[in-house]
């Protein structure tokens, strides 16, 4: 038992403290799941954009592909002075003690669902350079998949739960958004059945849908409904939780099916924005 502790303690002090989006194993599970469901002519359109990659200028940040895509915005963390105001376009938390709404927290629209819908205009338009619009393919890939997290979206004046200390089972002292971003992430979506396969009409029919305000409100809900209540015991949180808590066995597998249908959400999602962003014609836009 104390070997096991110690491997526990070295595995919590592995992993980091804070975190900002979902891990790099759940954001290009979500674009493998992308590919395998875009139209052909889609694929084919986003491997031409790719060839510009050396005009992008993040020799240490790949963009060669979508999977790389998927987690290009979080290497730019590396180099702050360049991109930091891209930084706040990765959530867009929401205080799950109010009414929710897409347009609080964006001012100037920096942040998550703001920034999906601008870079899918932006990749659309045919007209813009193809290095601006590999950019936007790149920034639309990963914030679709950030804004499927729910703590991207609930907050209880914990930066997304980034302040709530939470032991993982037996690994302490971790975050209860890295749980939601990394270990709970990854175990959702490894093993049988697999989640990256080409899905059926009415499975995306049922899975995918909606746009970014959308998908954020599912977030907070989540947050309010399920994300904060199954950590804490309390609904719909109101009042000092405690300094801190434990997700037991019970706990992380009521949450796996939510954290697993998030991602296919968000792959079949991506999907979607794709090809409607390399269809012939204007991309239609909401303009409210």
């Amino acid at each position: 038992m104390r070997l096991f502790a110690l491997i526990a303690a070295a595995f919590a002090l592995a992993l980091p403290q804070t975190a900002s989006a979902w891990g790099f194993y759940a954001h290009t599970i979500t674009a493998d799941i992308a590919e395998a469901n875009v139209k052909p002519e889609t694929r084919r359109a986003i491997e031409r954009l790719m060839r510009v990659e050396d005009q992008i200028g993040t020799p240490d940040c790949p963009l060669a592909s979508i999977q790389d895509a998927s987690v290009w915005p979080d290497c730019l963390r590396g180099e702050g002075w360049r991109w930091a105001y891209t930084f706040p376009w990765h959530y867009q938390t929401e205080p799950i003690t109010e009414e929710y709404s897409d347009r609080k927290n964006c001012s100037g629209g920096s942040c998550v669902s703001a920034q999906v819908t601008r870079n899918q205009r932006v990749l659309a338009d045919e007209s813009l350079p193809a290095n601006v619009r590999l950019e936007a393919l790149a920034f639309l890939v990963h914030f679709a998949g950030d804004i499927h997290m729910p703590l991207h979206s609930g907050d209880l004046d914990d930066r997304g739960g980034n302040d709530r200390v939470v032991d993982y089972g037996i690994v302490p002292e971790l975050n209860l958004h890295w749980i939601w971003d990394g270990p709970l992430a990854e175990r959702a979506i490894s093993g049988n059945p697999p989640v990256v396969r080409r899905y059926t009409a009415a499975e995306r029919a049922e899975l995918a849908g909606g746009g970014p305000a959308d998908w954020g409100r599912e977030s907070w809900q989540l947050s309010r409904d399920f994300v904060y209540p199954n950590a804490y015991g309390c609904d719909p949180c109101t009042g000092d939780l405690a300094e801190r808590t434990m997700l037991d066995q019970q706990a992380i597998d009521r949450a796996i099916p939510i954290a697993r249908r998030r991602v296919l959400q968000a792959g079949l999602r991506i999907a979607e924005a794709l090809d409607a962003a390399f269809a012939p014609g204007p991309l239609a836009v909401d303009e409210r």
